[in-house]
C-alpha cells in the first residue's frame, strides 16, 4: 500500500532541465516518488527521494502554476510532465491535479509533454485528443514479457495494455513516440525480443522509437538488489557493468556507471538494424550516452514554437534532430 504525503511546494513549479533534451521547455513534477515502483529508476538515487511507498503530493502545485504563469510576459511553447515521476499514477488526486493542469495549459494554446508507463484514464485521454495538436507523448515500453515487466516495473500496466494505448494515441492525430528505456544488457537487448516489440510497435502505428540502456548509481544497484531475488537473473545483469566504468550525463553534471562503449554500441546497432525491417526510426539519446550519440532522444517531442504561434522560436534547431 502506498502512503499519499500532502505538502505544499515551496520552490517553483516550471523549473529547467539540465538535461540537452529537455533545455528549451519548463518541467513540471506532480509528485516526488511515483507509485509505479519502477525498482531501476533513477531518482531512487535522488536526495528528494521519499523513500518505498511513498508519494510526495504537491496539493499546491495548480495554483502556483496559475500565479507563476501570470507573471510571464511570454509563455513557454510547451510544458514537459514529468522528469521525475508519471503523471498518470493511479492515485486520484495525481489525476486530478494532472486533468486540471493540462485544461488550463491547453485552453490558453500551450503545449503539453509527457512519458508515461501509466494507464491514461478515458477523460484525459479524450482532453488530450481534443488538442491532439498541442500533445507530445511517449510511452515506456521495453519488452512484451509480462513476466520480465512486472519485475522491473511491478505497479505499472502490462505490455498489452500500453501497446492498446500507444495505438489510441497514434490513431487520435498525437504524435507519439515509445521510449525503450532502460534496455537490460542481457535480459531485453537480444534480437528476438527486440523483433518482437518492434512488430508489435509498427502494428499500433508507431514511427519513431527513442532508446537509452541501463545505467546505474548506488542507489538503483541498492535497489535491484531489494527486489531481486532470483540470482540467476541480477548477478549476470550487474555482471555486465564490470568492464564499464564512469561516464557524466545529466549535462555533464553527475557520473554514472555504464556498459562499456562498445556494448552499448552493439546494442544500438542492433535496434536500429531491426527497427529499420519494420520502417522504425530510432533515436539514441546523447543526454545519457555522450560517448557515442549526438542526437536528441526527443523526450519533449518536437515543436515549431507555440502551436498557435508558429513563428516563435523553435525549441529544437533542426540541427539537433536526427
Amino acid at each position: 500500500m502506498v502512503e499519499i504525503v500532502q505538502v505544499d511546494r515551496k520552490s517553483a513549479v516550471l523549473t529547467p532541465s539540465s538535461l540537452a533534451c529537455l533545455s528549451r521547455i519548463p518541467t513540471v513534477n506532480l509528485t516526488a516518488g511515483c507509485t509505479h515502483g519502477c525498482i531501476y529508476c533513477y531518482t531512487r538515487a535522488y536526495s528528494t527521494y521519499p523513500g518505498e511507498g511513498t508519494i510526495m503530493f504537491y496539493r499546491n502545485t495548480f495554483t502556483k502554476l496559475r500565479e507563476e504563469l501570470s507573471r510571464k510576459r511570454t509563455r513557454p511553447a510547451a510544458v514537459y510532465f514529468s522528469p521525475s515521476s508519471d503523471v498518470f499514477q493511479p492515485v486520484p488526486e495525481v489525476l486530478d491535479m494532472a486533468y486540471d493542469v493540462f485544461q488550463y495549459l491547453l485552453k490558453r494554446g500551450m503545449g503539453i509533454a509527457f512519458l508515461t508507463k501509466g494507464h491514461i484514464p478515458e477523460r484525459h485521454m479524450q482532453l488530450l485528443q481534443t488538442h491532439a495538436s498541442q500533445v507530445r507523448a511517449q510511452v515506456g515500453l521495453t519488452t512484451l514479457d509480462r513476466e520480465l515487466l512486472s519485475t522491473f516495473e511491478p505497479h505499472s500496466p502490462p505490455p498489452e495494455a500500453r501497446l492498446a494505448q500507444i495505438g489510441q494515441l497514434v490513431a487520435s492525430g498525437i504524435m507519439t513516440q515509445v521510449r525503450l528505456d532502460p534496455i537490460l544488457p542481457g535480459l531485453t537487448d537480444d534480437a528476438a525480443t527486440l523483433k518482437c516489440l518492434c512488430s508489435a510497435l509498427k502494428g499500433a502505428g508507431v514511427s519513431q522509437i527513442a532508446a537509452s540502456t541501463l545505467f546505474l548509481r548506488a542507489g538503483v544497484v541498492y535497489s535491484l538488489k531489494q527486489h531481486i531475488r532470483d540470482a540467476a537473473l541480477l548477478k549476470p545483469l550487474l555482471a555486465q557493468f564490470k568492464a564499464g566504468g564512469r561516464i557524466p550525463i545529466h549535462a555533464e553534471k553527475s557520473t554514472v556507471f555504464a556498459l562499456p562503449t562498445e556494448v552499448r554500441r552493439s546494442i544500438y546497432a542492433r535496434l536500429r538494424e531491426i527497427a529499420q525491417a519494420y520502417g522504425l526510426s530510432v533515436r539514441v539519446c546523447a543526454c545519457k550516452n555522450p560517448d557515442l550519440a549526438t542526437e536528441s532522444c526527443s523526450i519533449a517531442g518536437e515543436w515549431a514554437g507555440n502551436p498557435t504561434k508558429p513563428r516563435q522560436q523553435n525549441l529544437f534547431n533542426e540541427a539537433e534532430r536526427e
